[in-house]
């Protein structure tokens, strides 16, 4: 009967706390995203640009062909092709709807669903684990709010899709805690779980596995048992490498590497207490902004007022009462207490960062930089840990509660959970506010609203990118999609650099001898690149510049346009393309100006920028001339002019005219 019970109880708090993140969700997404034909926040690319990503990562793979391993499409990073899963596209998700995609409308976006999903998981997990140290259903409840209004949570299905499933973490603790009362080995839910993540997103494996491992050498030491920990484990792992190869993680097409960024993205001393999320948001109506550096945005771990104030107040009060007994945690959870200190000194990273001051930067060995870097956002990885001091906060507020006052724990957790949701509702509302605006189709205009975009679609099967358009212009990669084309361009989290280097520089090659291919459409993000390889073949297609909607640049070589007229913000290349300084920047040159003078000013080496410089002997730009008094070209590659000029930097972005001898 008492089992009955004890589990019609969880039954309750999986439905209420799962009905609990669907409100949630509802509260601030509105219901537009679960309309899998509406994606005009998918296009959008509200608070950051990498929803468009994950979107285009799913229309490329929707006319791919089926294989094995899933998620597989030849259309990004052409001719390779790549996993969707290094798109973010939520692997699961996007297999799972490519084998659907012949009963699917054409126009289909799944992510609004599973954010949805992700919600109500993260609400019954909350549930679930809050249930195990509070009584009844209320309480319980009341703490699950802390999970369902985690700033975390916001900020990442916000940002990246799929790292909105954090419930995968709740889970995993809720597994663990439950094992360690019942005193036995972890069971399928942990399993499936660890088997499941590597289908969501690879970041979430090791904060899971970093559970489940806490939670079997914690049960074979009790027990001195190792074997069958031991063969569970190898299981497990087996079980979630073969997800992994399923879902094409591991396929050659998809392997790549990474910049050794370990230590840019690492988790700031002042994380916990600093409510400025991406995008301005502010998290916090009471505490104010801290400094940041460098990535540390990427480690945002605000707890929220309710939990830095019960936190210490619950800690005091136990102290004072004699009831907070590290000694026992540490001796029943010893090894959960090591992974959690692995995790945060690893978010941290070798980059000590606290405000806006870098403290320590410790170096590391270039291999074990290297290895670092395959998670390196390091940041992330203190989640479970964040996840852990909100239960303790709950946890420790109730039990310093006296046990004679029944009532009393109620109206703690409800003024908790109160607290809480008050102070960090300004960023939800500005979530809510942004998913409202990326709601309306009109919002973001199409960056490529040139007329050039339109005929190009109908000529080419190919976009060959020259250098990193991939680094922002996503709404390029949509524009393949939608029509159908392939792009060398991978869009992705994790390429391999060095490959797609090489093939660049092979198709540089080919345009200086002329060669083109028909089906073809090159683009160059630097003009400059541009400038030094267009001579060789501007008589055989349309070479020049088009404007987007923000005022950035694209600069296209289109083989077989040779008779396109474009619009206002085309402009061909010839006699009459406009001359600006090279966009550069390092320790000493800021776009294209000497700092330390502010006279010299540098161009990119081609035979265009070489003609209209050589014999020139002064400079026109805004009513303005300005004598030329000196020209350099001993640094290869570089143009270098010094001018009589005040201040060169009024140059930046302006057409200029030069007077020739």
């Amino acid at each position: 009967m008492e089992q009955a019970t004890s589990r019609r109880r969880t039954y309750l708090l999986f439905g209420l706390g799962g009905l609990l993140g669907v409100l949630a969700f509802l509260l601030v997404y509105g219901i537009t995203p679960l309309n899998p034909a509406e994606d005009a926040f998918c296009r959008g690319g509200y608070i950051e640009k990498d929803i468009q990503q994950h979107y285009a990562g799913w229309l490329f793979y929707r006319q791919s062909d089926l294989t094995l391993p899933f998620c597989l499409t030849q259309s990004i990073n052409y001719p390779d092709g790549l996993s969707v899963a290094y798109t973010d596209s939520v692997p699961l998700f996007a297999a799972l709807f490519r084998l659907l995609s012949p009963l699917l409308p054409g126009t289909f976006q799944y992510f609004g669903i599973f954010t949805l999903l992700a919600f109500c998981l993260q609400g019954a997990f909350g549930a679930l684990l809050a249930g195990l140290f509070a009584r009844g259903t209320i309480v319980p409840l009341l703490g699950d709010i802390l999970f369902v209004s985690s700033p975390i949570l916001y900020e990442r299905a916000f940002r990246h899709t799929a790292l909105g499933a954090q419930f995968v973490l709740l889970a995993a603790l809720y597994w663990y805690f439950l094992c360690r009362r019942q005193g036995r080995m972890p069971g399928a839910g942990l399993f499936v779980l660890n088997v499941l993540v590597i289908t969501i997103h690879p970041y979430f494996l090791p904060m899971t596995y970093a559970v489940t491992l806490a939670l079997l050498a914690e049960y074979a030491v009790a027990h001195h048992q190792w074997k069958k920990p031991l063969l569970w484990l190898g299981a497990d792992l087996a079980s979630t490498l073969a997800a992994g190869w399923l879902f094409g993680l591991f396929s050659s097409r998809a392997s790549g590497g990474s910049d050794a960024l370990y230590g840019y993205f690492g988790l700031n001393l002042n994380a916990l207490w600093n409510p400025v999320g991406v995008g301005g948001t502010v998290w916090s109506r009471v505490l104010p902004v801290q400094n940041q550096v460098g990535g540390n945005y990427d480690a945002f771990a605000y707890l929220g007022l309710g939990v830095l104030l019960a936190l210490p107040v619950a800690a005091l009060a136990l102290t004072i009462q004699r009831r907070l007994d590290l000694r026992g945690l540490l001796r029943r959870h010893w090894m959960l207490i090591i992974v959690c200190l692995i995790l945060s000194v690893f978010a941290v990273s070798n980059v000590i960062t606290a405000n806006g001051a870098t403290l320590i930067h410790l170096p590391l060995p270039g291999w074990l930089l290297q290895l670092c870097s395959v998670f390196r956002s390091s940041g992330r990885m203190f989640w479970p840990v964040y996840d852990l001091i909100t239960l303790a906060a709950f946890v420790w507020l109730l039990r310093a509660v006296p046990k004679q006052q029944r009532w009393l724990p109620m109206v703690i957790a409800a003024v908790l959970a109160a607290v809480q949701v008050w102070d960090i509702s300004p960023g939800l509302v500005q979530r809510r506010d942004a998913m409202i605006q990326a709601n309306q189709s009109d919002a973001f205009p199409t960056q490529l609203s040139s007329n050039f975009w339109q005929a190009a679609a109908k000529n080419y099967r190919h976009i060959v990118s020259m250098d990193g358009i991939q680094d922002d212009a996503l709404h390029l990669a949509l524009y393949a999609a939608d029509h159908n084309m392939t792009t060398n361009d991978p869009f992705a989290a994790r390429y391999d650099a060095g490959v797609l280097s090489q093939v660049r520089r092979q198709t540089l090659t080919e345009l200086d001898a002329g060669r083109l291919q028909e089906d073809s459409l090159y683009l160059f993000h630097d003009e400059g690149l541009f400038l030094q390889h267009v001579e060789s073949i501007k008589e055989l297609a349309w070479c020049g510049e088009v404007t987007a909607a923000d005022g950035s640049r694209w600069y296209v070589i289109a083989p077989g346009m040779e008779e396109f007229s474009g619009d206002g913000l085309c402009t061909r290349y010839g006699d009459g393309y406009p001359l600006r300084l090279a966009d550069y920047t390092d320790g000493l040159w800021n776009r294209g100006v000497l700092d330390s003078d502010k006279k010299t000013v540098c161009f990119a080496d081609a035979p265009f920028t070489r003609a209209k410089l050589e014999q020139a002997t002064a400079i026109c730009a805004n009513g303005q001339t300005y004598p030329i008094t000196k020209f350099d070209d001993s640094d290869p590659g570089w143009l270098m002019i010094t001018l009589d000029i005040d201040d060169a930097t009024v140059l930046w972005g302006v057409e200029l005219e030069t007077i020739q001898k």
